[in-house]
């Protein structure tokens, strides 16, 4: 692991997204909560969470974090047939969260596929990636509408 005992202790922040792709039906049986599994929305929220909290155990050399907060968004876009994921996740610490946020919206979509599966195996993961970061010596990050 990288050496971050000289660096000074600051409050930091990172949100990530990513968003599943499906076909219209799967899409609208979540929305109606019909799935024989459960709430998919919730229990992939509940994923997330667990996935950033877990992360130091998932990703060889990252740090275990004590976070302070993980806050899990998934909205349905009907029209793009898509669930839209979003993570921030908070920590006052040594070293960033940019990993906790990509993990959780990554382990939230992996629920999403894995709980509609049987009903949809064309959906698609994409997206994931960081939006943005603060604190740190590296400041502040944004991703661009380009990128």
């Amino acid at each position: 692991m990288v050496d971050v005992t000289e660096k000074q202790s600051t409050h930091r922040v990172a949100t990530a997204s990513a968003r599943v792709r499906m076909n219209s039906e799967t899409l609208k049986l979540i929305a109606e909560g019909g799935h024989k599994k459960g709430d998919v929305i919730a229990i992939a929220r509940i994923a997330g969470i667990q996935a950033a909290k877990s992360c130091s155990q998932l990703i060889p050399l990252c740090h275990p974090l004590m976070l302070t907060s993980v806050n899990m968004a998934l909205d349905l876009d009907m029209q793009q047939n898509s669930v839209l994921i979003n993570a921030t996740c908070k920590v006052n610490g040594q070293t960033g969260v940019e990993m906790e946020a990509l993990t959780a919206v990554s382990v939230a979509a992996l629920t999403i596929y894995d709980m509609c599966k049987a009903v949809d195996k064309n959906m698609v993961i994409e997206g994931i990636c960081l939006d943005e970061k603060l604190g740190g010596k590296s400041g502040h990050y944004q991703r661009s509408e380009s990128a």
